[in-house]
């Protein structure tokens, strides 16, 4: 087995929680070390035999692993120990199921749903097969495989549908993410670990409220909202959904059109959760996800959240700032930061408009910095941060200053 696919305390912490975060009680962990999971049965059957004790003993209705199983090895497990059987996959598919609000999100969740069912679907019909023998009662020969090849084309047409209704949400992101170029708004992109605390970061540095909590997956639909960088000018901030370690092929597939934002990004602040005790493996799973993504090039400002819980040195790099997201303590100097990294390009100007061109000081406040606006017996008198794509359009109004 990968070893980052292995379980180890770290992780079945993780699991216990992410069941928790589905409405599960969990009551214990098993853990068994194999070289490599049994093709059978994915645990040995001494350990299958310890675990079906422990369920029985605990009066359990449902095992939950950590790593995916193959179709025909939650069979076993499911009829050896005679629960439901759930992986970590379907697991998380579960908590996505339960936290998408808005028509996108839900549309992603049911995409990775089916994804994940299709091959699945033998198992959930393996009672009727069994009937289909010689000595199965009369009429019931045959009906399982026929329902099961049914039940395949409906969910391949469904999959196709809800592939097409991404495909133009992708479009429309692509008209959106045009028009904001057009309007010369950089895109900045919060990414992290679920639970790093990015739409708390969001709230204190745009001044929204949008509802967060100390969950797992709290966050599942992209929200954007403007951004004032400190030394002058705007741009838009993008919450994203949260990563985690071994995050489900089919949900990455299922969530590309609004994870492919971090592509078209300018800059993203990976925020980190120092506090926890294992940041630094959470940290690389982020990254290797950014990676994969296609967003490994994107410049990058790590965010080290939730300073005022940790007690070691904290970093000093200079691309690395420590705040406090809930107090704001330290996004001073985070603004700050994400100014230099977009600002090398924007410029203050001085402008004499014409009153006949009232319209655009309107413009300046939508896709600039208007940082000061005063009307005159010659015009309107406004001083602005812009960037290149606006610039040169101002260029006729713009006030020579001598010296």
């Amino acid at each position: 087995m990968d070893a980052a696919e292995r379980s180890d305390d770290v992780s079945m912490d993780e699991l216990w929680k992410l069941t928790e975060t589905a409405g599960a009680e969990p009551v214990c962990t098993v853990l068994q070390s194999r070289d490599r999971p049994d093709p059978h049965s994915f645990l040995g059957m001494g350990k299958v035999r310890e675990l079906k004790e422990l369920i029985e003993n605990e009066e359990c209705d449902l095992a939950v692993f950590d790593n995916d199983l193959t179709p025909s090895q939650a069979r076993v497990l499911e009829e050896a120990l005679g629960v439901r059987v759930l992986d970590r996959t379907g697991l998380i598919l579960d908590i996505f199921a339960q936290r998408a609000r808005t028509r996108e999100g839900k549309l992603q969740v049911e995409l990775a749903q089916y994804r994940y069912l299709l091959p699945r679907l033998t198992g959930m019909w393996t009672h009727l097969k069994r009937q289909a023998g010689t000595s199965a009662p009369i009429g019931t020969r045959g009906p399982g495989e026929t329902q099961l090849e049914t039940d395949r084309r409906h969910i391949r047409r469904r999959i196709q549908k809800l592939a097409e209704e991404l495909e133009q949400v992708r479009r429309v992101r692509g008209t959106q993410r045009r028009r904001r170029e057009r309007n010369s708004l950089p895109v900045v992109a919060l990414v992290g670990y679920t639970n790093a605390g990015k739409s708390t970061l969001l709230n204190t540095l745009t001044g929204d409220s949008i509802q967060t909590g100390d969950r797992l997956f709290d966050t599942l639909d992209t929200t954007t909202r403007r951004l004032d960088l400190a030394e002058g000018g705007q741009a838009l901030l993008s919450d994203t959904v949260g990563f985690i370690r071994k995050l489900p092929t089919e949900l990455v597939d299922a969530f590309k059109a609004t994870l492919e934002e971090l592509t078209y990004a300018e800059l993203l602040l990976h925020v980190i959760d120092i506090s926890n005790p294992d940041w630094e493996t959470q940290a690389r799973v982020v990254e290797d996800l950014i990676v994969r993504l296609g967003a490994g090039q994107t410049p990058c400002l790590r965010v080290f959240n939730k300073c005022d819980a940790y007690f070691g040195r904290l970093p000093a790099g200079e691309d690395e700032i420590c705040v406090c997201a809930r107090t704001g303590e330290g996004t001073g100097a985070l603004l700050y930061a994400i100014g230099r990294k977009l600002g090398g390009d924007l410029a203050r100007m001085r402008l004499c408009i014409p009153f006949s061109k009232a319209a655009l000081v309107e413009q300046l406040r939508r896709e600039a910095n208007l940082l000061e606006v005063r009307y005159t017996d010659q015009g309107i008198d406004a001083l602005a941060v812009v960037r290149p794509a606006l610039r040169d359009s101002l260029r006729p109004y713009e006030v020579r200053q001598d010296g």
